[in-house]
């Protein structure tokens, strides 16, 4: 009772202090609160037959019906298979080259260059998909894309690629590298920046090259980073950008193009009007992200002697 009394007084210290910050943070919380929190009692409606006339409320429970009804469907088990294989795609391929970048991009000296670099990559981010795609469009089209015409020109026949079910997950994964390598170095950079320069004289004393400082010092030095990171990244491992999907998808791709949240969309708002199932979907989502999460963390600590991971 001593020690929790302490806690509290000490608690209550730090926030008479630093009640600028605490008053700081309260939109941020109430926005969490509202946006967040209050509208996880919708969660419910995965567990009725929901109609809008009746209301959550008046709507007849059906306990677990709705996910019956969702195992059963072919369209959901091929939906579940390819955002797994886009998701790992993504967390394979996608994760560490912002980290490669960032390492590399740290190694330029002229900061002319440098800065042209980092804000060329950057730019991508602040594009909507909607501009993205058509981009993307542009390039792969079969009649004038650059790379048919490239193909053209050096004797080949001009496919039309974003038409093509074997070629979409890679289309998909080349345009998200595109679209987010620069703005997901900023961190690493961030973190590159703290690494203690003593380290670098002492390694460069020592007689290590580049390579090796890089190796020794510059990974270690962001290694928790890199883990948090890996942590949040884990955690959507489900949640293949909508945007990204909506726009580059077609239906002669619908059978290695459609996520998850796609699914969500064509049976809530698009063609069904099923909510019940679109939210048993994402409830399936989020319960299947704080497993990654949780998992993720967990052998995080453990790879690290405790010091990596979120908490």
């Amino acid at each position: 009772m001593a020690a929790a009394s302490l806690s509290s007084r000490k608690r209550s210290r730090m926030q008479r202090k630093y009640w600028e910050i605490y008053l700081l943070f309260l939109p941020v919380a109430v926005w969490y609160l509202i946006f967040c929190y209050i509208p996880m009692g919708g969660i419910i409606i995965a567990f009725k037959d929901f109609k809008i006339l009746r209301g959550i409320a008046g709507s007849k429970w059906v306990g677990f019906a709705n996910y019956a009804y969702l195992f059963s469907l072919p369209s959901f088990k091929k939906a579940v298979e390819n955002t797994v294989i886009m998701g790992l795609q993504q967390l394979i391929f996608a994760f560490p080259l912002p980290i490669l970048f960032a390492l590399l991009l740290n190694e330029v000296t002229n900061l002319r260059f440098k800065k042209l670099v980092q804000t060329t990559s950057y730019l991508p981010h602040f594009i909507s998909w909607s501009v993205a795609g058509g981009l993307v469009y542009m390039l792969l089209s079969p009649n004038t894309g650059t790379l048919n015409n490239l193909i053209v020109l050096f004797g080949g026949s001009p496919r039309n690629y974003i038409g093509i079910s074997r070629y979409f997950h890679r289309i998909v994964l080349f345009s998200h590298i595109w679209k987010h390598l620069g703005w997901s170095s900023i961190v690493f950079l961030a973190a590159i920046t703290g690494v203690d320069e003593q380290l670098y004289d002492a390694a460069y004393i020592d007689g290590a090259g580049r390579f090796q400082r890089i190796w020794h010092v510059t990974l270690p030095g962001i290694r928790n980073t890199i883990a948090v990171m890996l942590i949040l990244e884990s955690g959507n491992i489900l949640s293949v950008s909508f945007n990204q999907i909506y726009i580059l998808i077609n239906d002669a791709v619908l059978d290695t193009g459609e996520t998850l949240d796609y699914f969500v969309y064509r049976m809530g708002l698009s063609s069904a009007n099923n909510f019940s199932v679109a939210t048993a979907v994402s409830l399936i989502k989020s319960i299947v992200g704080l497993f990654m999460i949780l998992g993720t963390n967990a052998a995080s600590r453990r790879l690290t002697d405790g010091e990596g991971g979120i908490w």
